[in-house]
């Protein structure tokens, strides 16, 4: 494989929002197939580090779908979507402030804790089981602007969730890894049985 041109067909596939945040890069001494992790909310590049001595091992729908699946995910973070976390993150840190300026210790205790729990919340849900399952629902649906079936394009991310594993020589999928197959599956028409609501929310 030429990683020159591997890299000019995933910059091809990629909407035009990966186009313009994320940064293909190649790591050959990564453990992982693929490699990225959330941005903070005032990073504007999102990198993707490819080992691609391990990426070969892959099928191109499996690469393709794998790609995609993770620049979705890297781009689903809505930081400054206001909602109530955000909301009380606000309030806690304007009231953390004045407390602050005021000198009160206890209203420093308070405001600090509530702004805190807020920004550990906001944190958790840019973690959360939705938001993996979100990437790959978002992954397969611009594969099929890319001419993929639905159907197809699940089974591709599915088998490479698989085969990434084991080209990783890990143990098994973990419970994440897990949900995710499954829901791809019930996307696929490979199962009757869908991830149950309370399961996305974790």
């Amino acid at each position: 494989m030429n990683p020159d041109d591997e890299l000019r067909h995933l910059a091809e596939l990629m909407p035009a929002s990966g186009r313009m945040y994320v940064k293909l890069i190649d790591k050959l001494d990564q453990a992982t197939v693929i490699d990225a992790r959330l941005p903070l909310p005032w990073e504007q590049s999102r990198p993707v580090y490819l080992n691609f001595d391990l990426w070969e091992e892959l099928t191109r729908a499996q690469r393709d779908l794998l790609l995609l699946r993770t620049v979705c995910w890297v781009n689903a973070p809505r930081w400054f979507q206001f909602d109530l976390s955000r909301g009380l993150l606000l309030v806690g840190t304007v009231g953390t402030c004045v407390e602050v300026v005021q000198g009160d210790a206890i209203g420093i205790v308070a405001a600090g804790g509530l702004t805190a729990l807020a920004g550990l919340q906001i944190w958790r849900n840019g973690r959360s089981s939705q938001l993996e399952l979100a990437a790959d629902e978002a992954a397969i649906k611009v594969a099929k602007q890319r001419g993929y079936a639905e159907t197809d394009a699940a089974r591709s991310l599915l088998s490479a969730i698989e085969a990434t594993a084991k080209i990783e020589n890990r143990f098994g999928l973990d419970f994440v890894e897990l949900l995710r197959c499954q829901n791809l599956r019930a996307i696929a028409g490979l199962s009757g049985v869908s991830v149950p609501d309370h399961l996305r929310q974790e």
